[in-house]
């Protein structure tokens, strides 16, 4: 019978629920389980031609039972009842339109199938027009809501996306009562407080995402808001003003969802945070440290103290907020819209040709067909990386952005579309490859600079997430480019870690967030070291990239 104190962290990523039980006494990982969305992989409610990204709220519901249920499976006999305290991290701004009661509306019957009642994941690029609207109103108002967002609002962000539904969807607009992010709505759920006037808020999302700070009071006025879009009134009263960090407690477990998870009613419940910045509490993240988190996107991640910032306000980033990260450290984010993304893009175009196998004039049984598309699809990446390896780098002609989504740092503006320069007709599938991830490199780098030219001091990248501990080709061409060593988090599943440490805090077993990193860190499994002379033939092709950039800003 095991017999310790024990958490659980749980990361909802973009495609799936993510869970990891921890030891909180030894630091031991005792289990770890992934569960998909079952309707996303699907491609149900959404639209690539239109940037529409949604996801059913059932998703979620669905997979957080299915792989909390499995990991402690998985887990010692008797550990389900020594289960302490639940942390939580989700992709961002990922926001829903909900009624009083605080049900997202897709849990409605009469919106089940209606993608603009459902959560409206971080990529969705719909908003572009109410974004702009944003960036046009903090202008002329008299305060300016988005000054430690970066100085501009983006389309990825909670009130683009609100207004854009409400603009354009009746149905929906007369049902809404306020809205609810992802980030908080699972802590809610559980702890059974979903209505909107008593949801303890995420400081990290709402700080990030809400343009809510302290010095104006929180949120923005109800006259910006209704100026924004008139469907807006009487949202900010229903909203919040205050908000907190994830060493806080939202509440315990209702009954019903601790017989459905199988634990306590006593497991405490930690505010959520968004996905980067729980990874950059897993990798214990210290001042001068650059945290990577390398999926479909990047987000990164820095901490300074409040006295080093001295007020400043950092532009072109996506946020400075106190508390997001660390409590009483102020937490920077930058990132990157597409970044594994890129590389899955054109993945899916080579595979087009696939599609011809279906053609009846092709001898093969149909099982042997389906057999071969799924061989030669699951080796596109890993040919294609060994090909490019062989690259010479003076040999290089091809110069892409990595734009595909849109920009989000420096600067964000998702209007921007990719771009490739330079082809000939000696270019190859390979070549292409090799572009593309070296304009993932570029991107990088543009971000890093940024943040050096802002005064913001630099020694060291740590990457945590997916592509980090896969793609040795992506990581070292990445240090090759930034000139910066570059440290991989050993732990496969560094967010819902970090989420864990929180859970250790809540759930009484540690002071603080540092306390409990020190003893439930992992460490790292590989660091790569930049080559000085490909460095600074890099530089040259990082001159180009900014001139293509600027080339393609002026076609969008």
């Amino acid at each position: 019978m095991y017999k310790n104190k024990v958490v659980i962290g749980i990361d909802f990523g973009t495609d799936s629920c993510r869970v990891i039980i921890v030891d909180a006494i030894t630091g031991e990982q005792l289990a770890t389980s992934v569960a998909y969305y079952p309707r996303w992989s699907k491609g149900l409610y959404c639209n690539p031609q239109k940037n529409q990204y949604r996801q059913h709220p059932l998703d979620y519901v669905d997979t957080l039972e299915q792989a909390v249920k499995d990991a402690l499976d998985l887990s010692p006999h008797g550990v389900s009842n020594q289960v302490v305290g639940i942390g939580f991290d989700m992709t961002a701004s990922t926001p829903a339109l909900v009624d009083k009661e605080g049900t997202p509306l897709a849990l409605l019957d009469n919106f089940k199938d209606n993608p603009n009642a459902m959560f409206i994941l971080w990529k969705d690029h719909t908003a572009l027009n109410e974004a702009i609207r944003i960036n046009e109103l903090v202008k002329e108002w008299e305060t300016d809501y988005t000054a430690y967002e970066g100085g501009i609002y983006s389309s990825e962000w909670v009130w683009s996306k609100v207004a854009h539904i409400l603009n354009n969807d009746e149905e929906v607009r007369e049902v809404a009562y306020s809205w609810i992010e992802h980030t908080d709505w699972i802590p809610a759920l559980l702890t059974g407080k979903t209505k909107a006037e008593e949801v303890i808020r995420s400081r990290c999302a709402a700080g990030h995402k809400a343009m809510w700070h302290d010095s104006w009071g929180g949120l923005p006025d109800e006259q910006f808001l209704t100026t924004l879009s008139p469907y807006l009134a009487g949202f900010r009263d229903r909203l919040y003003t205050a908000t907190y960090p994830s060493d806080k407690e939202v509440g315990t477990l209702t009954a019903e969802w601790a017989k459905r998870l199988g634990l306590n009613q006593n497991v405490s419940v930690a505010v959520g945070a968004i996905d980067c910045h729980m990874g950059a509490v897993g990798a214990r993240i210290q001042p001068k440290q650059f945290v990577r988190v390398m999926g479909t996107s990047t987000c990164d991640i820095m901490i300074i103290s409040s006295d080093l910032l001295q007020n400043k306000l950092i532009e072109g980033i996506c946020g400075q907020v106190d508390g997001s990260v660390v409590p009483n450290m102020i937490g920077l984010e930058a990132g990157q819209s597409a970044f594994g993304d890129v590389y899955a893009w054109y993945k899916n175009i080579l595979e087009w040709t696939l599609a011809l196998l279906d053609e009846k004039s092709i001898s093969l049984d149909s099982i042997t067909k389906e057999t071969l598309k799924k061989q030669i699809a699951d080796n596109i990446l890993n040919q294609l990386t060994k090909d490019a390896e062989k690259i010479d780098l003076k040999d290089s002609t091809l110069i892409a952005t990595d734009w595909l989504n849109g920009r989000r740092t420096p600067y964000a503006d998702q209007s921007l579309k990719g771009s490739i320069l330079g082809i000939t007709m000696g270019t190859t599938a390979p070549m292409i490859f090799k572009a593309l991830v070296e304009a993932t490199a570029f991107g990088s780098k543009a971000i890093i600079d940024h943040f050096i030219n802002c005064g913001i001091e630099i020694e060291e990248v740590l990457a945590i997430g997916g592509i980090s501990q896969k793609s040795p080709f992506v990581m070292q061409i990445l240090s090759d480019v930034i000139g910066l060593p570059i440290k991989v988090a050993k732990s496969t599943q560094t967010c819902a870690l970090g989420s864990a440490m929180f859970a250790a805090v809540v759930g009484g077993v540690y002071e603080n967030i540092e306390d409990a990193q020190t003893v439930m860190e992992q460490g790292f499994i590989h660091e790569y070291n930049p080559d000085k002379n490909k460095h600074k033939e890099y530089n040259i092709l990082y001159d180009k990239y900014i001139k293509t950039g600027k080339f393609s800003e002026k076609l969008s």
